[in-house]
């Protein structure tokens, strides 16, 4: 009489679920830089192929600050002693929102080149069919000092998130947060310039003839400088950009506003943040229309590039994962596969 018994190794440990999710943030920093070589690609042609240059002090000093970032965070994420999913995300992303911001904003420059017909008239009559009382509206913030001081800090909001969302979403261990709002941050920046390009404003103030100077509380430099620019910019008289020195000359649709809603919608699943987060990004929205200059439908416009672009992060985040997860499996079979070959599957025993 025979006894067969079966010995069979055991199954191969899935990879730890926190392992897949720094992989697959890991996987869509390096989609981001494919987004960001196109964006380089269009400044580097929009330099050969027109009168526009690049200062070389302001470049220099944008391309010494990513590459020591950028190089770090790839050090970190290729070294199996050091490798530490903070600090990869915490440098490749605040390398990666500093580039296209440093390669962004001179395409705003070349999009204004285009010359197109102005649309501060169209702009300012959407505004009065949607009831938006403009002149009240600076009027009456700039009567309440505190109201005003509050929102010239809230019009400055747009610097310091650049920097302090790799910080807070890293320590949350949110990284494909990090590379999600890095896309929709691009995502955005690209169609504002195409469409600021399209469709060119000055501002406000312009056009309905407040003079800057009589606003004794408001911060009005935002606008100053989109008005020192923007008609050299046109005209084919400012062709040499400095970095260092650019402002914001794109009216319609607002990257103010729509910076404001992506910052926030980052910021969100730190949930002891979310009443900084409102109050922060209320004022900033707020104040858009006034130390900007903008028109509210530039508000309007720009929310909803916001929101298309957080739609398209996400769904670029949702197939990197799943072929992040396709890939893992496929390496585990593959795995037990092999194991399983150097053992006999089955034992006789007489």
């Amino acid at each position: 009489m025979q006894a067969q018994a079966t010995l069979e190794m055991p199954p191969k440990a899935p990879t730890a679920p926190a392992a897949i999710e720094v992989e697959t943030a890991w996987r869509f920093l390096q989609v981001n830089w494919i987004l960001i070589g196109g964006m380089g690609v269009a400044l580097a042609l929009s330099l050969v192929l027109t009168d526009f240059s690049i200062e070389l002090t302001g470049l220099a000093v944008a391309v010494g600050y990513v590459g020591l970032y950028a190089g770090f965070a790839h050090a970190n994420a290729a070294s199996p002693k050091r490798r530490d999913p903070q600090v990869m995300f915490v440098l490749g992303g605040t390398a990666q929102i500093v580039l296209i911001t440093a390669v962004m904003t001179p395409l705003t420059y070349v999009a204004a080149a285009a010359n197109m017909p102005m649309q501060d008239a169209n702009l300012l009559a959407i505004d009065r069919a949607l009831g938006f009382d403009w002149a009240g509206y600076v009027t009456y913030v700039d009567t309440h000092p505190a109201l005003a001081a509050w929102l010239n800090y809230g019009y400055t909001m747009i610097r310091w998130p650049i920097f302090a969302i790799p910080v807070v979403l890293a320590a949350k261990h949110r990284y494909d947060r990090i590379e999600e709002f890095t896309f929709a941050f691009g995502l955005a920046l690209i169609a504002t310039t195409i469409v600021s390009g399209l469709v060119p404003a000055i501002g406000v103030f312009q056009q309905i003839g407040l003079d800057p100077a009589s606003i004794k509380h408001l911060n009005l430099q935002p606008y100053l400088d989109q008005l020192r620019d923007l008609p050299p910019a046109r005209a084919g008289m400012l062709r040499h950009l400095d970095l260092l020195g650019l402002g914001g000359i794109v009216t319609f649709p607002s990257f103010h506003a729509a910076s404001a809603a992506l910052y926030a919608w980052a910021l969100w699943p730190v949930k002891w943040l979310r009443p900084i987060v409102v109050l922060a990004f209320t004022a900033m929205l707020a104040a858009t229309p006034i130390n900007g200059g903008h028109y509210l439908i530039d508000m309007i416009a720009g929310l909803a590039v916001a929101a298309v672009a957080i739609v398209a992060a996400h769904m670029v985040g949702q197939m990197v994962a799943r072929r992040q997860i396709a890939m893992a499996e496929v390496a585990a079979a593959e795995g037990a596969v092999a194991e399983g070959a150097l053992i006999p599957a089955a034992m006789r025993v007489e």
